[in-house]
């Protein structure tokens, strides 16, 4: 059997006089194992011998001096391993970022750079004006700082220059070492991980990390994190809790990152898991909220035995732009619903939701991050020497206890007025049929005894009570006729009727008024035909008699309101006269001419002081009768019971015949044209409306004069007429007193000639 041989493969260049490429390779395609192929010795290909060489050349690369560099600098601060983390310090500074509300601070900021350039051109000395606007510079820098608002202290956290996650890691840390990935095929930039020492004690950090510049931005997606940065930080929460480290989290979030594919990934799904196993950790957690905590990307990593928050920093659910833009419907009231919202570190460690405010300097994180770090450093070392005293049921429970706490309220604590004035109010729900007719009785009789009481002790029934009750009884009156008609069946009658009255109400047409009052009347009356058969029935009925009598004590009310009113400007009014000057010298010559008699009794005084006290009381009489008519009041002469019964019998009488009359088909249809038309017009009624406004006012008017005008009512009016005159001059011949004898003696206004008037 022949068999076949290769040529040699040479090589050429700097691998020519190594061993091949081929020698490391094994060839089991001929069942040899472990022999270089060069050893096998020449094969024939074929006839002919063919020689061919094969020549490689090594690409330069870059040097990967990672994980461990070639030269590593010893005096790096935090050793060799600071190495073993891609984060460096930029190579360029940072460009300042002037907020809105610091705008007066460069002001002052550009005079003294001013001022100072000018003393180095003109060598002046200008050093007292210099001091003393820094002086200024520094007084207002702490007046705006100590007195920031919810929105500046927002606009703060999200200062782009702000310190990052890394940057206090590396200020508060010996040795720190980052570690990459869920074990899934991702690493998320937004989350960073790492272990780190502080004075010697070990601890699991993780954080939110930004960008320090739009480059970093982008790369760290603007410290939004995908489904893939919690899975990372759930891997390293197990990792801590196994190997026994305190965990250490940085929030500094707007929240985790809401597109398509993080929701197909199970974003929802990932931040619900870490924050079931951060409650069950058996190490101490210290969560720090170093800029804005946004939402659940927040609290993914956030649910802590201690959580800390920087001074501008803030901790929230929502945005204030976001929730201006849902309650406001705009972005511009953010400023109002970062006030609302309550998610400023101060007003959060009042609430007891955050643990305690870490210090900024003044200016801000960014002013001085070290010194921030450094705040940062001392709270977590205070706090987890107080955490690290508690075993592991004990800080399980710390844990759980913190996040049960919140949300509190109290009963029976009253609400400052002012704080109530800006409440919304509460809208009272619309009672189901039936079910709460027992505690409506109970508080219509408990407003009942309230009036009573409040009757009896000041004379006037409280309105602010009475009032809401009528309009809670209406809503439920509504409610239930609205029940009554689905129960039969009457609905989209109602709403066909509407819809109709709604169209003729907007057009000029006239003619579908009298169908339109035909629908309507008898749609009323089927409704009040099998009204009776409705299942809310009796509960209709108690309402409607429970919104009467309410009805009927805001009218007394109203009325002893209006009768108040009148008495206190009736008492002023006379009070007036009585005290004018010319009637107040005739009383008092009076007086004394009387005293001078020595007469006690009216009867035994002589004729000319009786003629003057009789002109002084008609003059009286007529100054009082001028302020009645002033006022609307007519003062009529007090009658006879007999005469005061006739009277009232030909009222009823005439009442009698106005009501048959309004009763008519005719005039009863004038009245309800007149009501729709009233109704279409509105406040603002063109010319046409008010011309048939006006016509059909007229006939109704004279259908009334009309029905008024019949013999019988004539010659009834004309005989009570003489005979109440003829009562009234019997009333004054049998009364013998001199002060009597004066017609203004029987009106019905008693008339006290006293300094001290008063009306009864």
């Amino acid at each position: 059997m022949a068999s076949t041989s290769h040529p040699p493969v040479a090589f050429s260049g700097s691998l020519a006089s190594k061993t091949s490429a081929s020698d490391l390779l094994r060839s089991s395609r001929n069942g040899v194992c472990g022999v270089p192929l060069k050893a096998l010795g020449r094969a024939r290909l074929g006839s002919k011998k063919r020689d061919f060489t094969i020549s490689a050349k090594v690409r330069k690369v870059k040097k990967h001096e990672y994980p461990w560099p070639e030269d590593p600098d010893l005096n790096v601060k935090g050793g060799v391993l600071s190495h073993l983390s891609p984060f460096k310090p930029l190579k360029e500074r940072q460009k300042p970022v002037t907020l809105d509300f610091e705008k007066p601070l460069m002001d002052l900021q550009k005079k003294i750079i001013d001022v100072q350039k000018m003393a180095n051109e003109t060598g002046l000395d200008f050093s007292d004006q210099i001091i003393s606007l820094e002086n200024k510079y520094q007084q207002a820098l702490k007046d705006l700082y100590t007195h920031l608002t919810p929105i500046q202290r927002v606009n703060i956290a999200r200062h782009p220059n702000r310190p990052t996650f890394l940057d206090h890691i590396f200020n508060i840390t010996e040795k720190f070492v980052e570690l990459h990935g869920d074990r899934a095929g991702y690493d998320d930039p937004a989350i960073v991980t790492g272990l780190g020492t502080i004075n010697g004690r070990s601890y699991m950090f993780m954080g939110h990390q930004k960008g320090r510049n739009t480059k970093e931005n982008i790369q760290r997606n603007f410290g939004m994190p995908t489904p893939h940065g919690y899975r990372k930080a759930l891997r390293m929460m197990y990792y801590a809790d196994h190997h026994g480290f305190p965990i250490i989290t940085f929030i500094d979030t707007p929240g985790a990152f809401a597109d398509l594919k993080s929701e197909e990934l199970g974003q929802g799904e990932a931040i619900a898991h870490n924050l079931r196993t951060m409650f069950g950790l058996k190490v101490p957690i210290i969560s720090i909220v170093m800029g804005e905590g946004g939402s659940g990307g927040a609290l993914a990593i956030g649910c802590a035995n201690k959580l800390l928050m920087l001074e501008n920093a803030v901790f929230y659910v929502a945005s204030p732009e976001a929730c201006a833009a849902i309650l406001w419907k705009t972005a511009k009231a953010s400023p109002k619903a970062a006030e609302k919202l309550k998610i400023t570190a101060q007003e959060l460690s009042r609430l007891q939701i955050a643990d305690g405010s870490i210090p900024e300097p003044l200016g801000g994180a960014h002013a001085d991050p070290y010194w921030t770090s450094q705040q940062i450093k001392i709270a977590i070392e205070e706090s987890m020497d107080e955490l690290m005293k508690m075993d592991t049921q004990e800080l399980l429970r710390h844990r759980m206890l913190k996040f049960r706490k919140l949300g509190g309220f109290q009963e029976g604590v009253p609400i400052d007025p002012k704080r109530k004035v800006n409440m919304k109010k509460k809208e009272e729900p619309l009672l189901p049929p039936g079910i709460l007719d027992v505690e409506l009785m109970d508080e219509v009789e408990k407003l009942k005894q309230e009036i009573l009481k409040a009757k009896e002790s000041t004379g006037k029934i409280p309105d602010t009570g009475l009032n809401e009750m009528i309009e809670k009884l209406r809503r439920e009156i509504d409610f239930e006729f609205s029940e009554a008609a689905k129960a039969l069946g009457l609905e989209e009658k109602l709403v066909m009727a509407r819809e109709e009255f709604a169209k003729t109400r907007n057009s000029n047409d006239q003619s579908m008024h009298p169908v339109l009052k035909e629908k309507l009347d008898q749609l009323k009356d089927e409704f009040n035909r099998n009204i009776s058969a409705a299942p809310n029935y009796a509960s209709l009925t108690n309402k409607l008699e429970m919104l009467q009598e309410m009805s009927k004590a805001q009218k007394l009310s109203e009325k002893n309101s209006k009768v108040n009113k009148l008495k206190e400007e009736i008492n002023k009014r006379l009070k007036e006269v009585v005290n004018r000057p010319d009637l107040k010298e005739k009383m008092d010559a009076l007086k004394a001419e009387i005293k001078s008699t020595g007469v006690s009794k009216v009867m035994d005084l002589d004729q000319g002081i009786k003629e003057k006290l009789v002109q002084l009381k008609d003059e009286m009489d007529t100054e009082f009768s001028g302020v009645f008519e002033s006022l609307g009041l007519n003062v009529n002469p007090e009658l006879l019971p007999d005469a005061k019964r006739r009277i009232d019998e030909f009222n009823n009488e005439i009442t009698t015949v106005m009501e048959d009359l309004v009763n008519s088909t005719d005039l009863k249809n004038k009245i309800e044209l007149l009501k729709m038309e009233v109704a279409k017009a509105g406040k603002t009624a063109d010319a046409e409306s008010k011309a048939k406004i006006q016509a059909l006012e007229q006939q109704i008017k004279q259908s009334l004069a009309q029905a008024m005008s019949f013999p019988e009512l004539r010659e009834k009016h004309e005989k009570l007429k003489e005979e109440v005159v003829e009562t009234v001059e019997s009333l004054e011949g049998s009364n013998g007193s001199l002060l009597a004898d004066n017609r203004g003696a029987n009106s019905g206004v008693g008339v006290n000639v006293d300094a001290n008037r008063s009306f009864a």
